[in-house]
């Protein structure tokens, strides 16, 4: 074989590999990477349109100020401004009921409906009457498994409120931290409830304090609410959702 011959087999096997090197190049994989897809963070909403319960006492009554001016209507208002229609509300609360006042009308209220919004908070009169935290602890227990009852089994639509602290206000404020103790002890056990029950809680107790540096937080009597720091609450509430 002459050397030429030689040169042409050897150029020859150098394009060819060349030629496999490009094709090679040219494959695309037979399945397609799945697209990397971040996490969404999802918070509960109620379906449309909201059907309200509202459980508890003079706090979610509205002692003192207008019933348009409670939370619980504050509540609705705000929820329809936001785009989310409310069909109804109702609430179940008194000046002065404990958690077995809260039981024994709930019990005298047969309610057969339920709702997609439920929320409670109960527990001052409680502490004002020197009631004990094992009693309350096991109250308050029942009441939250009452609630979920009343939301169809849905947990998500159960919220928690703290129990303001009354010790901010004219009428406390001599025996502030005594109460301020207490209060934060019943708190300490509805929070670890609801954790344990897996609702949603609503910590309003900081803004209750703020009730003696700033007096038009606190209604007429001296002792509850104003409209004006039921509307912190629920900017609290709507910020949360």
């Amino acid at each position: 074989m002459s050397v030429k011959t030689i040169q042409i087999i050897i150029l020859f096997i150098v394009l060819l590999s060349c030629k496999m090197k490009d094709d090679a190049n040219d494959i695309k994989p037979s399945v397609t990477p799945a697209p990397v897809v971040q996490p969404v963070s999802v918070k509960p909403v109620p379906a449309s349109p909201v059907r309200y319960l509202a459980l508890g006492d003079s706090y979610t009554k509205g002692e003192s100020v207008s019933p348009d001016q409670s939370y619980p209507v504050q509540l609705c208002a705000a929820l329809s401004a936001s785009g989310v229609p409310v069909s109804s509300y109702k609430i179940i609360a008194q000046t002065g009921w404990t958690t077995a006042s809260l039981q024994a009308a709930i019990q005298a209220a047969g309610l057969q409906d339920t709702f997609n919004m439920v929320s409670l908070l109960i527990g001052v009169n409680n502490q004002y009457q020197n009631r004990s935290l094992a009693e309350y602890r096991t109250d308050f227990l029942e009441l939250a498994e009452q609630a979920i009852q009343f939301a169809g089994g849905h947990k998500e639509y159960v919220f928690v409120i703290s129990i303001p602290d009354y010790g901010y206000t004219p009428f406390g404020s001599s025996n502030q931290a005594s109460i301020s103790a207490q209060i934060d002890q019943f708190n300490a056990v509805n929070k670890y409830l609801s954790d344990s029950l897996d609702l949603r809680y609503y910590d309003i107790t900081p803004i209750s304090r703020k009730g003696l540096d700033e007096p038009d937080l606190v209604a007429s009597d001296g002792l509850h609410p104003s409209g004006k720091m039921y509307g912190e609450w629920v900017k609290l509430i709507m910020q949360s959702r």
